[in-house]
């Protein structure tokens, strides 16, 4: 983990305001004459990243120095009060969380002479900040403030007309720099492709342009025939008469929106695993709450149930027996196990692989799990023949739920599970049912409880030291403990999630054809997931009886995804398949070689060309161009290996 050096002349060190600890240089230490609450925040908050800080008490000091990294604003406090002052800050997206202390500031030397220090804010999130009187820690003011990248601001705490009402105001000496534009000229640029692409298609598909293009091909075929050493008179008109056969059948017919939307999820999948461009809404929440990264992982496992539905279907109706696919399924379950916890394993980073340190679960473990428990439900229950079953019957509009009602029934009783071991679980020196992130969440009370029963039963079953140990809570709650968002409880939840993707595959066969009834059918079960995460969550972040969590793979979470997939699949299944608008490219290609791309971009992600040696490394610019540049990379390598259909299954 990189981390950033502090400097302080009078008082120590102290942490970097809301920073993201992977943007930092090194660690440091906490001051020393803090009070009990203070040094237990601080000594938390340290893990997250330090600040630098001048206090001067002869004038103002000067920043200019400070070399910013990204997502980075210098803070100048000046402190005119006759008395000291303890400066102390709390994200926004810190639910319920302990003030992190910065310093103290001395009083100024004099009238109008204040003392003054400088501080490298974080601009991710709105901070507050918070100053006390040293004496009798008397709140003097609070002040929200979104600090902007690269800018310069100052804090004047003063008496207002000599009064003893103290006065806090944040003034913008310098200007931010957008650190958004880089974003914008990207979708630019790929807005550009794409409309180029698809006049470039309308184009080509004119029959004048058709007609000049065959007649130009044909006349440059017969010259390369008649000028190679093979090239005979004969052998040319064997072609053209080869040419004017008849296609031979066309194979069964595949929905290109599946494949396009697997490829969707898992080319924002790359991207984000290749950084995003350091943006924080490219990265995964800190703990309740969705960005764009929390949204693609449960969208693969929502489609790999679909596929199962399908896949399953056609190799009953080929003739396959069930007790060959299961060997076919338990065999391809080990095998994503094996490869996601000995080839895609994050501890590589920290050198060889060695038992001591192997984390267990991960992606692939997941999907293995996820993929193991709907395809053996699947094969219970699955119709080799769907044609055979009446539509005269009074419950054949719920064909696709009733013929399965066992498979229903299992996955509720595990969803039942899952509930009562999250919430009646005793967790040792932690409140039952607790759902919180641990650190300095909850007002600091629960510290070592990141996770709850999700992560007691991960430490009991698996080890502490196997299990991942930087989760994305450090960055904000400044959790201590290990925790791994692909635990052993919930794998539950993503069972479900793949479930409910598999529900999308049985509409699909049922109705085949009937795109009406497949598109309502797919809203009604938006529009019920959407009900239930509503209820769930109470229309909230952090206030619900279940949050959208993506670190606890959360019930609401599950339905929340689940929704969001039913919807985004009704739209590209409308203009893929029953349209014919799109054609599903580019996403289409990587959709087809979905193992291959994400254990290649996972391999090969230290190597040219998805990373090379950056001019500035603190540029969002430069890191967002190197991700495009790597997952476009990867989308072209699997058009590559479309064109010579070359298919990596397991």
């Amino acid at each position: 983990m990189a981390k950033g050096k502090l400097k302080n002349k009078s008082q120590g060190t102290s942490p970097v305001i809301g920073a993201n600890p992977a943007s930092q240089q090194e660690m440091t230490q906490p001051e020393k004459h803090m009070g009990s609450l203070a040094a237990l925040a601080l000594v938390v908050a340290v893990c997250v990243v330090p600040l630098t800080a001048e206090i001067s008490t002869s004038g103002l000091s000067h920043p200019k120095h400070i070399s910013l990294k990204m997502d980075e604003a210098i803070l100048t406090v000046n402190n005119e009060l006759d008395s000291d002052v303890v400066v102390s800050w709390v994200s926004e997206r810190c639910y319920q969380c302990l003030y992190q202390q910065l310093g103290v500031l001395p009083a100024g030397p004099g009238p109008g002479q204040p003392s003054s220090a400088n501080f490298v804010v974080s601009t991710q999130h709105e901070i507050t900040l918070q100053l006390n009187r040293t004496t009798g820690n008397l709140e003097l003011c609070t002040v929200p403030f979104h600090f902007g990248e690269h800018g310069n601001y100052s804090l004047w705490v003063k008496n207002l007309n000599n009064s003893s009402i103290v006065n806090c105001a944040v003034v913008t000496d310098a200007d931010p720099v957008n650190s958004y534009i880089p974003i914008l000229v990207a979708f630019l640029i790929f807005a550009g492709l794409a409309l180029a692409s698809a006049i470039g298609t309308k184009i080509l598909g004119l029959d004048v342009v058709k007609g000049i293009l065959f007649r130009f091909g044909g006349s440059m075929e017969t010259e390369r025939l008649i000028n190679s050493e093979l090239g005979t008179p004969s052998r040319t008109v064997s072609l053209v008469a080869d040419n004017i056969l008849p296609p031979a059948p066309s194979p069964s017919k595949r929905l290109r929106s599946l494949d396009t939307f697997r490829g969707l999820s898992l080319v924002i999948m790359v991207f984000v695993n290749y950084g995003g461009g350091r943006y924080w809404f490219f990265r995964h929440e800190s703990w309740n709450g969705l960005t764009v990264a929390d949204l693609v992982f449960p969208w693969f496992v929502f489609i790999m149930g679909t596929s199962i539905a399908l896949s399953i279907n056609s190799m009953l109706r080929a003739g396959s027996t069930r007790r060959s696919l299961l060997r076919k399924v338990a065999w391809r379950s080990t095998q994503l196990f094996i490869i996601g916890v000995f080839i895609v394993n994050p501890n590589y980073c920290h050198g060889p692989l060695s038992w001591d340190n192997l984390r267990i679960p991960g992606v692939l473990q997941r999907l293995a799990w996820s993929y193991l428990a709907v395809a053996c439900l699947d094969l219970l229950l699955a119709r080799g023949h769907l044609d055979i079953l009446t539509t005269d019957a009074w419950w054949s509009p719920g064909l696709d739920i009733v013929l399965y009602w066992p498979a229903w029934l299992c996955v509720l009783l595990l969803e039942v599970i899952w509930l009562c071991l999250t919430f009646l679980l005793p967790v040792p020196d932690c409140p039952t049912g607790y759902l919180g992130p641990g650190g300095i969440g909850d007002m600091g009370l629960y510290a070592n409880c990141t996770g709850g029963a999700a992560a007691f039963i991960d430490r009991w079953l698996l080890g502490e030291s196997h299990i991942y140990q930087t989760p994305s809570s450090r960055v904000i709650y400044a959790t201590r403990v290990p925790y791994d968002p692909e635990g052993v409880l919930g794998s539950i939840n993503s069972i479900l999630m793949a479930f409910l993707g598999l529900q999308a595959g049985k509409i699909i066969l049922h109705y085949r054809d009937l795109h009406t009834s497949i598109i309502s059918r797919f809203l009604i079960w938006g529009l019920l997931l959407g009900v239930i995460s509503a209820i769930l969550t109470k229309c909230s972040t952090d206030q619900g009886f279940i949050p959208v969590n993506k670190n606890l793979w959360s019930l609401s979470y599950v339905t929340t995804l689940a929704c969001f997939a039913y919807v985004l699949l009704v739209l590209v299944y409308y203009t893929v398949d029953v349209k014919g608008w799109w054609s599903g490219a580019p996403f289409y290609y990587p959709g087809m070689n979905s193992i291959l791309v994400y254990v290649g971009h996972e391999v090969f992600e230290e190597y040219f060309p998805f990373r090379w040696r950056m001019a500035n490394s603190q540029s969002h610019g430069e890191h967002l161009t190197q991700n495009l540049v790597a997952t476009s990379c990867w989308v072209f390598i699997s058009y590559m290996l479309f064109r010579k259909k070359i298919f990596w299954k397991i």
